[in-house]
């Protein structure tokens, strides 16, 4: 494995601090300027780490190569799951369509429902790395931390299925600069996403599909959830009111969905 290249916003905010505390030790009537200038950088570290398809901490798979567009490609990605109740039906439906996905699956639950991930992989689509908890506070860990909850949902989900996850997303796509060091020793690539619609948020199947479909094309990445999804005013998973719909509009513009290691394939 390659060593760990910070990326250049990192290199520069270890600059930044190795440059205050010189100048500090040097000429020691600077430390509120030097104070001030390591505030202003930790402010844009958390402010990097605040924005999800950010690659100044890293990098960040936020839309398909330009060789999968020219293919025609977009990538459906599933988070949260698996759902014993959502993820069945949803496998229906993209089986319909002949369409594959990527299941960014929550350690912890994948141990709950292990034949369910298994199903996942054998119709044709990948199991990637949600974390093992889950965590609402996962950009606040540390690199110990971090560490261990991605290498236990790493371990948990390439025992379940027998294939090691190749891509990683953090909860709401939250992290901070130690996220990139821990995935690059685990051998995963972060991906997040073209097109989201905040479907754990909003059950308004016609919102959610508009934010998706609207504009939608070769080389997007959507992000849509099978656990914890919205419900419609029916009580209806969202998601099941619109990927139907969404599958017929990828079909009229004669996009293919596949999953992110088959995009990324040569």
């Amino acid at each position: 494995m390659s060593r760990w290249t910070p990326s250049p916003f990192l290199s520069a905010s270890a600059a930044v601090h190795g440059a205050a505390a010189l100048g500090t030790l040097a000429v020691p009537a600077v430390w509120p300027w030097a104070l001030g200038a390591l505030v202003a950088n930790h402010v844009l570290l958390a402010g990097a780490g605040l924005l999800p398809r950010a690659t100044l901490l890293g990098p960040n798979l936020i839309r398909l190569p330009e060789a999968a567009a020219q293919r025609r490609e977009i990538a459906l990605t599933i988070d949260d799951g698996p759902d014993p109740d959502v993820t069945p039906r949803v496998l229906d439906l993209l089986d319909a369509a002949n369409a594959k996905a990527s299941f960014f699956c929550i350690g912890r639950i994948a141990q709950q429902h292990p034949a369910l991930c298994r199903t996942i992989v054998q119709r044709g689509h990948r199991v990637e790395n949600h974390g093992f908890a889950h965590s609402n506070a996962f950009s606040l860990f540390g690199p110990g931390a971090m560490r261990r909850d991605i290498a236990r949902a790493q371990a948990t989900l390439s025992d379940i299925t027998g294939e090691a996850p190749r891509f990683f997303r953090a909860t709401a796509g939250l992290r901070n600069p130690f996220l990139d060091p821990v995935l690059h020793g685990l051998d995963l690539q972060l991906a997040t996403w073209t097109r989201r619609a905040y479907d754990t948020r909003t059950g308004d199947a016609e919102r959610v599909l508009h934010r998706l479909g609207n504009q939608l094309g070769a080389g997007d990445i959507v992000l849509m959830h099978d656990g914890h999804a919205a419900r419609t005013p029916t009580g209806e998973p969202v998601i099941l009111a619109v990927l139907p719909r969404l599958l017929q509009t990828i079909a009229e513009r004669q996009l293919r969905p596949v999953t992110l290691t088959q995009a990324l394939s040569p």
